[in-house]
């Protein structure tokens, strides 16, 4: 499927702008192709993979042509997703949540079961849209020609944590979260719920 030129433009936007933030950083950029009936949800969806560097130990991949399948006026959304190693898995994961977005329309504070843990061991099943907390509002806010990508982060929590935010709300999950200063990327790391 050729891109149009629009989307071509805003994962050329977005990779530029995940350039400039994270400079001083290692950065590959991958095609993923979501393979035969899928591609064509998220055409050129490219999976951004970045070291640890000056701005974060630790590792981030985000997406770029997620933006074209749900834009409304020139503004949509993109994903983050932060982990302790360089491993294919967390590509699967976001090419996963693309697609998943491409049919549901994620947003801030929605949620996805994945299914199995994230890592081996880890009590996260499920990723949590989320604000990027850990790399805060200039990598969440990327410009594009002709409209805005917002770049939400991908946070892997528990069933029981979501069971917890079904019961009492969103913000007082994410107080849960700061009384317990988790270490978002720590595989190991307990239910706060």
């Amino acid at each position: 499927m050729v891109e149009s030129e629009p989307n071509q433009r805003a994962i050329a936007g977005i990779e530029a702008h995940v350039r400039e933030f994270f400079t001083g950083h290692m950065m590959t950029v991958s095609g993923y192709d979501l393979g035969p009936g899928r591609r064509e949800a998220v055409p050129g969806l490219r999976i951004l993979t970045v070291s640890p560097g000056p701005r974060a130990d630790s590792w981030a991949y985000i997406t770029a042509g997620c933006w074209s399948t749900a834009q409304t006026d020139g503004h949509g959304l993109e994903f983050v997703l932060t982990a302790p190693v360089r491993d294919e898995r967390f590509a699967d994961l976001l090419a996963m949540t693309a697609y998943y977005h491409a049919d549901h329309r994620l947003d801030l504070k929605h949620s996805l079961p994945i299914g199995e843990p994230w890592l081996p061991g880890s009590q996260c099943d499920h990723l949590l849209i989320s604000l990027p907390y850990v790399h805060g509002p200039d990598l969440e806010h990327c410009p594009l020609p002709h409209g805005h990508a917002r770049i939400l982060w991908a946070l892997p929590v528990t069933a029981a944590e979501m069971a917890y935010r079904r019961e009492n709300g969103h913000e007082a999950l994410e107080q849960l979260f700061d009384d317990h200063a988790i270490v978002p990327t720590d595989p190991g790391r307990p239910s706060v719920a």
